[in-house]
This record gives structure tokens, C-alpha cells and sequence, in this order.
């Protein structure tokens, strides 16, 4: 009888519940994610090494195509694949949470087997917001600047950070970018983590992480929040610091998942 009843009937019937979360839920949250980070270094700072790379190759690349513009949308992009560049880290998180082997062989197990389409199927929908946010991002530095770019990073800083076509660059971009992450933090909250555990399908797992936002606007809030300063904290410092804020933020983001979701 149940293979008669319509897809989305089904997808309704498998979504688990989401439950409230205050405060509490994200220190506690915080707190796990720095436990497992102090217990897991070295197979974390393997499977994070690549991204503080990767953000000192994009930086460089940017000043050698002169598209010094792009460098500060690039790097807050970081924020909107994250989640999909965290699943080894949510992994060795379920594997020390239940007791099982956590090498860092063991963080790539979700890339196998049944969750790896509908992992990927989140990766290219995240992959989807972040070319989004580039293309309004230069879009709008377009639109005030014209065909025109800097000689260097200074030379383009001093006019942001002095003209009034610079300052409606920093406030509308601000308010961009901040519209571009809460649709990726609702579409990615717990969807991968929910993957990885219950091998849920991709519309599933994005329809959970949609039903905690609705449930939990104010704390799910102050998490992209919390999210998105550490970011900034770890890109401060030519992005090394990375190779602790991403670790921290990615075993945060499971334990948060565990607590609200039933």
C-alpha cells in the first residue's frame, strides 16, 4: 500500500523531527566540537589541510588576474560550501561518538556507498548559492565601478573605504552575502549530518534542515552568526587559522544535529 502513495507523501513520512534548541544546545554544541578537535587533531588537520591552501591559491590567483574585487566574494564563500567541505569531519565525529575506528581513511566514507549521490547532490546545490553569490556580487561591483579596477589591494581598499560608491559597495554586499548564507545555512544546517547518519536522500535531509530553521529562527540565527565569525577569525590570518576554526565548526555542526534532530 505504501508504494502507492505519491514521492513527496514519502519524503513527508520519512523526515524526522526537529526539535527545539536554545542557547544552551549551541555551547554544548561548541563545547563537543572542541572535544573531539583536541581528540582527533592529527586526522583532522589531514582532512582540513587542503582548504587553508586552497584559500592562499585563490588569493594569489586573484592578484595575478587582476581581479582584486573578487578576492573578498571569494573568500566569503568559504561560508556557504563549508558544509559540504566539513562531511569527513561530521564523520569521524559519528564514528568516535559511537565508538568505531576514526583514521582519516575513515572521514571519506560517505563519498561510498548509498549517501555519496545524495551527499553530492547537497555539494552541487551549495555549489549552485555560491556561483549565485559571485555572480551578484560582481554584478553589483559592476554596476558602481563599472569596467574600472585597482592597481593593487591598497589602492582598492582606500576607495572602498572612502568614497560613497565604496560605502554602498560594503553595505549592499554586506546585505547580499548575508541573504546568500542564511539560504545556505537553511538548505545545509543538518542536512549532510543527517545523510551520513540515517542515509536519508538529499530532499529529505534539505527539508529537516529548512523544518529546524522554521522551528528555530533565533537560534539558528545566532549559530550563522557564531559560524560566521570564527570564519572571519580564520581568514584574518591568511587563512591558517582555518586548520582550527573549520575543524572545530564541522564536529560542532554534527553534535548540534544530534540535539536537534529526533
Amino acid at each position: 500500500m505504501s508504494s502507492s502513495f505519491p514521492l513527496s507523501h514519502g519524503l513527508a513520512a520519512a523526515r524526522p523531527a526537529v526539535r527545539r534548541i536554545g542557547v544552551q544546545d549551541l555551547k554544548a554544541a561548541l563545547s563537543r566540537g572542541v572535544d573531539d578537535f583536541l581528540a582527533m587533531p592529527t586526522h583532522v588537520l589531514f582532512v582540513v589541510l587542503i582548504y587553508p591552501i586552497a584559500g592562499v591559491l585563490v588569493a594569489a590567483a586573484t592578484f595575478e588576474q587582476n581581479l582584486i574585487p573578487i578576492l573578498f566574494p571569494l573568500a566569503a564563500g568559504f561560508a556557504l560550501i563549508g558544509p559540504f567541505a566539513a562531511l569527513g569531519l561530521y564523520e569521524l565525529s559519528r564514528r568516535r561518538e559511537w565508538g568505531l575506528p576514526a583514521a582519516w581513511t575513515d572521514a571519506f566514507a560517505p563519498l561510498h556507498g548509498r549517501s555519496a549521490r545524495a551527499v553530492m547532490a547537497v555539494g552541487v546545490v551549495l555549489a549552485l548559492i555560491f556561483a549565485a553569490w559571485l555572480c551578484a556580487a560582481m554584478g553589483l561591483y559592476w554596476s558602481l565601478y563599472g569596467g574600472v579596477t585597482e592597481p593593487s589591494v591598497s589602492a582598492f581598499l582606500g576607495d572602498v573605504l572612502t568614497t560613497p560608491r565604496g560605502w554602498t559597495l560594503i553595505l549592499a554586499g554586506n546585505l547580499v552575502g548575508a541573504a546568500f548564507s542564511l539560504l545556505a545555512l537553511a538548505v545545509s544546517a543538518v542536512s549532510i549530518p543527517l545523510i551520513i547518519d540515517k542515509d536519508a536522500e538529499a530532499g529529505t535531509a534539505i527539508e529537516t534542515s529548512l523544518a529546524l530553521m522554521r522551528e528555530n529562527p533565533g537560534p539558528m540565527l545566532a549559530w550563522g552568526a557564531i559560524v560566521a565569525g570564527m570564519l572571519v577569525l580564520g581568514m584574518v590570518s591568511l587563512f591558517v587559522g582555518l586548520a582550527v576554526v573549520l575543524p572545530v565548526l564541522g564536529h560542532a555542526t554534527w553534535h548540534l544535529y544530534r540535539r536537534a534532530v529526533g
